[in-house]
């Protein structure tokens, strides 16, 4: 905005009040315009139209005692129409703004709880903003938009919160290991249970081709040697099973030794032995009946 020989430029976003002896004449909108000064005309001061932002520091007490410090940003512009309330009728507009700022934030956040305050705090902001567009239109000047941009309890509070959380995270990550381990220890019982089974069924398959080889070598000796009986055969079978069994023991590398009576005799002791104790075997539970 500038003067020169009675004419006065009133830059884009702005406008200017005319007076005239002292007395508001009007509103002088962006552009050249003559001013006889001479006449009692001049300008009484500048006003913009632009934007402006006012941070605001509230600190108040929440419903659980808790001092937090609250930090509002108002955006706020006059009023090209009422430009002349906002010049002539407030002394200090951010003051204003200010004083409507804490008595809402002061009269809303010692009803809510700590936890509560950080998930209203756009009720919060809104309750501000109305409290002020009813407040400041009546002097010019329109409210955009208010906006709750910081909430900070006092760093003993901040630091319990951390360690709450801290802890209820630690105890989410503690079950959730333990629940890995169980499910481990499952799984490793569930496969050692079906390792246990599938080895007994392996040996019992073992044992029952065992005994139908025997069952076959008999019959079939049996067929092609006439006259032997099936004490013959299972004295022979003992024979051979025993050379193989000496014959796997001198065929061993390890260190360790094994006494056992090597005469042909004591593969009839042998056989005698087993069969007296298969008889005894069944021998008993006759006796007990």
């Amino acid at each position: 905005m500038g003067q020169a020989l009675g004419c006065i430029i009133v830059g884009q976003s702005n406008v200017a009040i005319k007076e005239h002896f002292g007395k508001f004449d009007d509103i002088l909108q962006p552009g050249c315009h003559c001013l006889p000064w001479c006449l009692g005309y001049q300008i009484a001061g500048g006003l913009s139209l632009r934007v402006q932002q006012l941070d605001v520091k509230c600190e108040t007490k929440t419903k659980d005692n808790v001092f937090v410090n609250v930090v509002a940003s108002v955006q706020y512009r006059a009023l090209a129409d009422k430009a002349s309330d906002a010049f002539y009728r407030l002394t200090n507009t951010k003051e204003q703004i200010q004083s409507y700022v804490f008595d809402v934030i002061r009269a809303s956040v010692p009803k809510l709880e700590l936890d509560a305050v950080f998930e209203q705090k756009n009720d919060i902001a809104r309750a501000v903003e109305d409290e002020l567009e009813k407040a400041m239109s009546a002097y010019g000047y329109e409210i955009v938009q208010t906006l709750i941009v910081d909430i900070e309890p006092d760093v003993h509070v901040k630091r319990a919160m951390n360690e709450i959380n801290a802890a209820a995270r630690l105890r989410l990550a503690a079950n959730e290991k333990a629940e890995a381990e169980k499910i481990l220890q499952i799984k490793k019982a569930e496969g050692e249970a079906e390792s246990k089974y599938l080895s007994g069924l392996g040996i019992a398959r073992q044992r029952q081709a065992i005994v139908d080889g025997l069952r076959d070598s008999v019959l079939a000796f049996s067929e092609n040697v006439p006259g032997t009986t099936a004490k013959d055969i299972m004295d022979m079978v003992l024979v051979t099973q025993y050379f193989d069994t000496m014959k796997e023991i001198g065929a061993s590398s390890k260190s360790s030794a094994v006494f056992i009576p090597h005469g042909p005799g004591a593969v009839r002791d042998v056989a005698e032995q087993i069969r007296d104790g298969l008889l005894h075997a069944n021998a008993s539970p006759n006796l007990l009946n």
